[in-house]
């Protein structure tokens, strides 16, 4: 679900990207199948998962498989509409309009990505609410314009279910709006095959990471904000290969960055080293 990076190249100059060559992808279901049905039906999808789980790789994938070009926000508690739809800038003496991401990718029907859409503010949900339904417009107030997007104009959304509980939900009026795919980690065959391909380490070595993660996975005691994604798993095969010994790897590119708590951390460390 998670593989080696695509090229990216502008379709013109000013325009939404496009990615010339598809990435690797490794599906584990229906994915490929229910996205691209969706993308001819002119539906919304909603991306749901952990972590480093292969969401955004996924849209990478399907955005070169269909030709389309893509952009992607990675949204945070600072978006907001304005962040997504464009703004009024100062240039020369006079103010021009710019777009944002999102009025980008409806001019240019592209795929607009919108990484962890939970985290954005209020009114980002309703702007692009119109997108969403029937209408499937897109209204500036600030400049009076409302853009009608093209049948090759596609939204989609993504956010962690178990991450959100503790912050932002979104609401049910706003998830009734799209399609919806969940996406979990692989099998551990799968996912091993998954670590070779992006670090490029040996299966036997790349299988003892993918326990080492699944292991980490089932310890709900430390009460981890995250797991142990397969993101992880291929950082530390790559400070492997690059010369690191493997239990200093494993540390640094899982434990370290899983949790600051010096007892969780110890717990980990302790996992690790009789892991590998």
């Amino acid at each position: 679900m998670i593989a080696a990076g695509p090229l990216a190249q502008a379709s013109a100059e000013g325009q939404a990207p496009r990615i010339t060559e598809i990435p690797y992808y490794l599906a584990t279901d229906h994915e490929e199948q229910v996205f691209r049905t969706a993308f001819q039906n002119r539906l919304p999808m909603m991306l749901k998962g952990p972590t480093g789980c292969g969401k955004t790789r996924f849209v990478e994938y399907m955005a070169a498989k269909l030709g389309r070009p893509l952009i992607t926000v990675s949204c945070n508690e600072d978006t907001t509409a304005t962040d997504l739809l464009g703004r009024h800038l100062f240039k020369g003496g006079d103010t021009e309009w710019y777009d944002g991401p999102l009025t980008r990718g409806v001019r240019e029907s592209a795929i607009v990505y919108l990484d962890e859409i939970a985290e954005a503010r209020a009114d980002a949900m309703v702007a692009i609410h119109p997108l969403t339904d029937y209408r499937r417009e897109l209204f500036l107030d600030r400049t009076g314009e409302t853009l009608k997007a093209q049948p090759d104009f596609m939204l989609v959304v993504s956010y962690n279910p178990g991450y959100q509980k503790s912050l932002r939900e979104l609401k049910p009026s706003t998830r009734q709006r799209f399609v919806g795919l969940s996406f979990g980690y692989p099998d551990e065959d799968q996912e091993a095959a998954i670590v070779v391909r992006e670090s490029q380490i040996e299966m036997k070595v790349a299988q003892k990471l993918v326990r080492i993660g699944r292991k980490i996975r089932a310890l709900k005691e430390l009460s981890l904000m995250e797991s142990a994604s397969t993101r992880l798993l291929i950082a530390a095969g790559l400070l492997m290969r690059g010369g690191l010994p493997p239990r200093l790897a494993c540390f640094t590119a899982i434990a370290e960055p899983l949790t600051d708590d010096i007892d969780a951390r110890a717990a980990l460390k302790q996992l690790i080293d009789i892991s590998i």
